[in-house]
């Protein structure tokens, strides 16, 4: 049987340590404040209908309608103004004509908005608070609903 000479194997890598050559190379992602510069800015934030339990239909059919029984829910109109508003009970909303834009009370900066447009159903939660702007002519049909109700 031969001796041990002392040599210890060598160990090699048949590829080289860089990335393969198909990997897609993507931008880094900035942490922290300020603007992107040369990469993605990331931050993620939820809806602010998600946020505040508001929960909203959009182009809603004429069956819903007719199964709500939004013909026979009372009117409320108003032209151009900003209203603060609060909710004491839950409200659902269909908005027959117009626009209003939803500030709620924790986004005063204004940069952060709901916008619900003619033909969308909103329920807003009890305790919601927020400001409404309306730029024109607006009309809604509502109700008010108890806890539970759906």
């Amino acid at each position: 049987m031969p001796a041990a000479t002392g040599i210890i194997g060598s160990l090699s890598f048949s590829t080289s340590l860089g990335p393969p050559a198909r990997t897609m190379m993507l931008p880094r992602i900035r942490r922290g404040r300020g603007t992107p510069s040369k990469g993605i800015y990331g931050r993620f934030e939820r809806p602010l209908e998600e946020v505040y339990n508001v929960r909203v239909e959009r182009r809603v059919s004429k069956e819903r309608l007719e199964e709500l029984s939004v013909e026979r829910w009372s009117t409320w109109k108003t032209g151009r103004c900003c209203l603060p508003w609060d909710w004491h009970v839950d409200q659902q909303v269909y908005i027959v004509s117009g626009e209003v834009r939803v500030v709620p009370e924790g986004a005063k900066s204004g940069d952060r908005f709901m916008r619900f447009v003619a033909g969308d159903l909103v329920r807003y939660p009890k305790w919601f608070e927020a400001d409404l702007f309306f730029d024109g002519p607006y009309e809604e049909r509502y109700r008010f609903r108890a806890y539970g109700d759906d």
